[in-house]
């Protein structure tokens, strides 16, 4: 695992366990994905801890269903940038301010899939629809805001393809989910140099946790990858959901992160290096903390998405 440093909390710490007591009254939360999952935990969380929390969900009646009535639940497609625009409307027509944005909602090794104008769906939905998201959303931002991307140790697997972000050719699921997830870390860097004094964006790895997230991942090869274990456990290294979702709501709040922003985080703390290509072990690869890299997917991303510019 990652050695911590002076955060106080590490891998087996749960969301509740990090914002104990939090009091995040009065606050405002955004959490996309926020139903399911992380996601799920991450809301019930930041509920308890006082915070409102809005749920943007492609299934809103699912979402809603799930949530139990703790948060407030809208519409939105993250592969769909006319959702987009319409979701970010509904709320900044409310006149309401944003203190947390939580870009936890993402698909997985999806077979290969185009939406919008022939975006492939991982690079879309993970990154694209986040970054139209965030930067229709930045009026609504109060001082003191955080951003949080959630990527993963997936980003191991594939820098940005530049040539072919695509996958116009060669479709391969796992890059194109390396790719997204890359995405999301240099999302993060690069925001958090275009946000007010006092706001920050930061990227997590929320760890290895068994959720939805893994249901295009044939069982059969989920149990070669040792994710899933004859007698039902949990994995060595693995997380549950509760603990997964610490890390995210520890960059959403901690005060420790106030002279860090855009960090890379992983286990509660800043993550170090990677020093291998162990992705349970984790850390963050050097192309997923390239400003230049950051820079430029920034201006690839406001082009194909005509937002921040």
């Amino acid at each position: 695992m990652i050695q911590q440093q002076n955060s106080g909390f590490g891998h087996e710490s749960t969301a509740g366990e990090v914002l104990a007591g939090v009091d995040l009254s009065g606050k405002l939360a955004v959490v996309t994905g926020g139903y399911s999952g992380l996601g799920l935990e991450t809301t019930r969380a930041l509920t308890n801890a006082g915070a409102h929390v809005v749920v943007p969900a492609r299934r809103p009646q699912t979402a809603a269903e799930a949530l139990g009535g703790i948060a407030d639940v809208d519409r939105l497609d993250l592969g769909d940038l006319n959702s987009v625009d319409d979701f970010t409307e509904r709320f900044l027509a409310t006149g309401r301010g944003i203190d947390i944005i939580i870009n936890n909602a993402g698909i997985m090794a999806c077979p290969e899939t185009r939406v919008g104008p022939g975006w492939e769906a991982q690079f879309a939905t993970n990154h694209l629809g986040h970054h139209a998201l965030v930067n229709r959303l930045l009026p609504a931002l109060n001082d003191n805001a955080r951003v949080v991307a959630v990527a993963s140790s997936g980003h191991f697997l594939s820098g940005i393809r530049w040539d072919d972000p695509h996958f116009t050719t060669g479709y391969d699921k796992w890059e194109a989910y390396g790719q997204a997830k890359t995405a999301n870390a240099l999302f993060a860097l690069h925001l958090d140099r275009l946000l007010p004094t006092g706001s920050h964006a930061y990227a997590v790895h929320p760890g290895s946790i068994l959720t939805p997230l893994q249901r295009h991942v044939p069982h059969d090869t989920q149990s070669e990858l040792g994710w899933i274990t004859p007698d039902g456990s949990l994995p060595t290294g693995f997380k549950t959901p509760e603990q997964g979702a610490a890390t995210a709501v520890w960059a959403a709040t901690s005060p420790y992160l106030d002279d860090h922003g855009g960090a890379y985080c992983q286990d509660c703390d800043l993550a170090r290096p990677a020093e291998d290509d162990d992705m349970l072990t984790g850390g963050v690869k050097p192309w997923a903390r390239d400003r230049a890299s950051a820079a430029r997917l920034w201006a690839l991303s406001a082009a194909l998405t005509g937002l921040g510019a």
